[in-house]
């Protein structure tokens, strides 16, 4: 039986956890591929086009933003990233579960846009708590903990816009909520016609899912 991927958003404020938690999901989940962003910046020692990155010029990013090629896109250090639609929806069809790894803005962008998007919040257990995270790692300046600070509760006032809200109060807790999450989306039933059609492919015998 063949099934469309579902595609998997997941915010969460600076120094919730959130690079650490991703690691962590994909470790557990290799069926699940991380979203390969399109960025203006230049590749990396060791970075792959089209591995790592979709590697682009300001103009051709531009281009791609004008011809609707970008489910959202954000500036971050003075280079563009964003998420490319041709990319997700091929390898959506394809039945690959994609996960982005996106802020609140562009989890509204995606979810507007894509047809079938499950949101997942990833939380600190409070905002003194993430303050002391940020200030225990020690690598931003106190004018950069502050915006970030103010930027994560404007973040946590969207929680009610998203499907699940997982708090990472302790990290193997977190990937294993979110690995669960993961596991029971791409085991529901579709409504309508696909249901039906998976009906058939029983009664046909054809492979079942990941067989």
């Amino acid at each position: 039986m063949s099934r469309r991927g579902t595609v998997f958003v997941l915010s969460a404020p600076s120094g919730a956890g959130k690079s650490t938690v991703t690691q962590g999901v994909l470790e557990r989940l290799p069926r699940v591929r991380r979203c390969i962003t399109v960025t203006t910046r230049a590749p990396a020692a060791g970075e792959v086009d089209a591995v790592d990155y979709f590697f682009r010029t300001p103009e051709e990013f531009q281009h791609l933003e004008r011809q609707g090629e970008l489910l959202e896109s954000a500036c971050v250090h003075g280079h563009y990233y964003g998420t490319p639609r041709w990319w997700v929806e091929d390898q959506i069809a394809q039945g690959t579960d994609i996960l982005l790894v996106i802020d609140v803005q562009g989890a509204r962008s995606v979810r507007a846009q894509l047809e079938r998007v499950v949101s997942i919040f990833l939380a600190p257990p409070s905002l003194p708590e993430l303050e002391r995270r940020l200030r225990t790692r020690a690598r931003d300046p106190e004018a950069a903990i502050r915006t970030r600070l103010a930027n994560a509760v404007t973040e946590l006032q969207a929680i009610p816009e998203y499907d699940y809200l997982v708090i990472n109060d302790d990290l193997e807790c977190a990937v294993a909520e979110i690995v669960a999450i993961i596991t029971a989306e791409t085991l529901r039933i579709p409504p309508g016609p696909a249901a039906q059609e998976m009906v058939k492919s029983l009664l046909r015998g054809d492979d079942a899912p990941g067989e």
